[in-house]
């Protein structure tokens, strides 16, 4: 076992040393031995302080993660059959043991004692609240249960995280096995070069002839938003929006699992107490109750879908007028929204892509992190990654100190995990002076470099890497010495999405692309003509985006609070109305496109079904007015306020999970937030 590198690693992971065949044993190791040293620390203390018991347990909770974290994030950006079967082989093992450390009542007991000693109020602002979210978590994970229904949770937990996994695996693997072949090159006419050239790049690395074309973001997008040929159109969202269900390939059908996660999750909330799974989400979140979710989603709908509906009104019009369509489906939507777009604003995604090459929107995105932060960014060469593409940046403060490390993963590739996100692969972890810089994963899904070329972003995808970096940003500029509170660890979930939208505001500022916005050829900024056009096209169909976002965050709610009822503490039966059901309900108020009959959206909506966001989608609107709101601030202040970025940086981005969000929010702004910003931002109110 002490050849096993995962055992012995210090730093960075060694992505390229890693044995597939070494990850199960690892674990099973380290979990045994953080077993024996919390059995040891139970039994050797009767007065039981910080230094004896707390502080112990965060290194081994810190170093179970550091072990799994990059076998996880593998699993999500080099997928294979022998690295999946090791994941799922320890994905059991590691419910049993958050669980079982959960539900140890002579732990919580001791937890207790600490939080009711004298010496409670002599602990930092931190340490305190690490021991106030234990005592918390140990109830959520069922500590004062009866023996019975503690086994039942345990057993629920277990189902849950196989289950959870094979939703997404399922989805993994439908979105790639379906491919198209295209040798008429017409088919793809209204393409812009580019597109047509990644489809040709792509076949010619699978040795085949013309065209190929793939489910996975950069080959799926520019169809539905470029595509001349509707029967095309119509085919691309058809294995789109089936993927991994009843009318997909049915080898990977979601559908037996999702009723399963949600009524093992229902079953889960009434054990502990909770009237639905939407109340026990709210446990651990800023929002106080199901009915200020609710009410502050409606709200928003009501102020959103008059907007929408005209937005709607008008696309239907202009299809009509330029091509006759007299009914918009919902693979006609993207085309001829982006028709009525270039007609309006004469302006395209395409036509801004050449302005945006990679080297230049990492250098301005560092630029906007240092005029804020007064932070350094810089990249490190011969750092071991799980994929050539991978490239590495540490940041350091004004005065040459280490503040973090990154991974950044752009390009979308085979068995690689859509969509983008951030994830930690170290915690910030101070012993005895010594600082353990925390290091993020930062991922997305971006289209590679076609030949010669850089790579070339839109716009979105700019936004989308700023949002992103926002995450990383919360992660390793925290001050937070603990792991279990430090950076995104132990932030409410409602509240995490705060510092990634904040981000996004520098996008569409002037003074921001200047340092970023330059013709990857030529170097000429952006024009302001163009910019001008960016500007004013910013909240086109704003109120169908807004819409379009609350219906899911609806629908997430509400299945988690509906879909089943209890007939006992252990069982649950179905409520009547089925997934798809309630779905149709909340499209038939919320909704301006009509979804066809053979959407199966919810197959494929990874966030709740298999992420983190199970009755918490609601969580990036929440988040949304906190963030337009304290970007506000820099309205008024200047956006590239050093005073205001250092209030940010201090009140915000250095306090982790160590306060709650909203003493934080009212340190950095003076008041509590408001909505006004988010809808002025949004384009619904002027």
């Amino acid at each position: 076992m002490t050849n096993n590198i995962l055992l012995n690693m210090t730093g960075l992971p060694p992505f390229s040393k890693i044995n597939l065949s070494d990850i199960e044993p690892a674990m099973d190791q380290v979990l045994k031995e953080s077993r024996e040293q919390v059995k040891h620390f139970l039994d050797g203390n009767t007065a039981y302080t910080w230094d004896n018991l707390v502080m112990p347990l965060e290194l081994i909770d810190e170093r179970i993660s550091r072990i799994w974290s990059p076998v996880s994030h593998m699993n999500s950006v080099v997928n294979s059959d022998e690295l999946r079967e090791a994941y799922n082989a320890c994905l059991p093992k590691l419910s049993e043991y958050s669980t079982e450390m959960g539900q140890n009542e002579k732990l919580f007991n001791a937890y207790k004692q600490i939080s009711e000693s004298d010496n409670f109020s002599q602990l930092d602002e931190s340490q305190q609240k690490i021991i106030n979210n234990s005592i918390r978590d140990f109830r959520l994970s069922g500590v004062e249960l009866v023996e019975e229904e503690k086994l039942r949770y345990k057993e629920i937990m277990q189902e849950l995280s196989n289950l959870t996994s094979k939703y997404e695996q399922n989805l993994l693997d439908a979105t790639n096995v379906w491919k198209k072949e295209i040798q008429d090159v017409h088919l793809l006419d209204g393409l812009p070069e580019s597109s047509k050239a990644l489809a040709k790049q792509v076949a010619e690395n699978e040795g085949k002839d013309g065209y190929l074309l793939s489910l996975e973001f950069p080959s799926y997008y520019p169809i539905m938003l470029y595509a001349d040929n509707r029967e095309l159109r119509e085919e691309m969202h058809r294995a789109y929006s089936t993927r991994a269900s009843d009318l997909g390939d049915t080898q990977w059908d979601n559908s037996p699992l999702m009723d399963e996660i949600i009524r093992l999750r229902q079953e889960s909330a009434k054990l502990l107490g909770f009237n639905s799974y939407s109340e026990r989400s709210l446990a651990t979140k800023m929002a106080a109750s199901t009915g200020q979710v609710l009410g502050f989603l409606n709200d928003l709908v009501e102020k959103s879908l008059p907007v929408a509906k005209k937005e709607h009104e008008e696309l239907q019009a202009f299809a009509k007028k330029e091509c006759g369509v007299d009914t918009l489906e919902a693979w006609d939507v993207p085309y001829f929204s982006e028709k009525l777009r270039e007609h309006t604003y004469a302006i395209s995604q395409e036509e801004i892509k050449p302005y945006f090459s990679e080297d230049n929107v990492l250098s301005g995105l560092f630029s906007v992190v240092n005029r804020l932060y007064g932070l350094e960014i810089a990249e490190l060469d011969s750092i071991d990654t799980w994929h050539k593409d991978v490239r590495f940046f540490e940041i350091k403060d004004s005065h040459g100190e280490l503040r973090g490390q990154f991974y950044l993963d752009l390009y979308a590739r085979p068995n690689k995990r859509g969509g983008a996100w951030m994830d930690d692969c170290l915690t910030r972890l101070v012993i005895d002076d010594q600082v353990q810089a925390p290091v993020a994963y930062l991922t997305c899904n971006f289209s590679p470099p076609i030949g010669d070329l850089p790579a070339l972003f839109t716009h979105t995808e700019v936004i989308t890497m700023f949002h992103e970096f926002g995450h990383g940003l919360h992660h390793m500029l925290t001050k937070v010495d603990y792991p279990s509170v430090s950076g995104i660890s132990g932030v409410p979930w409602d509240a995490v999405e705060l510092p990634s939208q904040f981000m996004e505001n520098w996008c569409w500022e002037k003074s921001a692309l200047d340092n970023m916005a330059k013709h990857y050829e030529t170097g000429e900024p952006l024009p302001d003509e163009l910019f001008n056009k960016m500007i004013a096209a910013r909240n086109f169909q704003a109120g169908m985006q807004m819409v379009r976002q609350l219906e899911f965050s609806i629908f997430d709610f509400r299945i988690h609070a509906e879909l089943f009822k209890e007939t006992g503490k252990e069982t649950t039966e179905a409520n009547g109305a089925g997934i798809y059901e309630i779905l149709n309900q909340v499209r038939q108020k919320v909704a301006v496109v009509k979804a066809p009959e053979f959407n199966r959206f919810a197959h494929g909506f990874s966030h709740i079904f298999a992420g983190g966001y199970a009755a918490g989608y609601y969580s990036y609107k929440w988040a949304e007015v906190l963030s337009a709101d304290a970007f506000s601030l820099f309205e008024e202040e200047g956006v590239f306020d050093q005073s205001a970025g250092k209030r940010f940086l201090e009140n915000i981005l250095e306090k982790g999970g160590s306060k709650e969000p909203m003493d934080m929010f009212v340190a950095f702004r003076g008041r509590e937030p408001k909505i006004e910003a988010l809808l002025r931002h949004s384009g619904i109110t002027a």
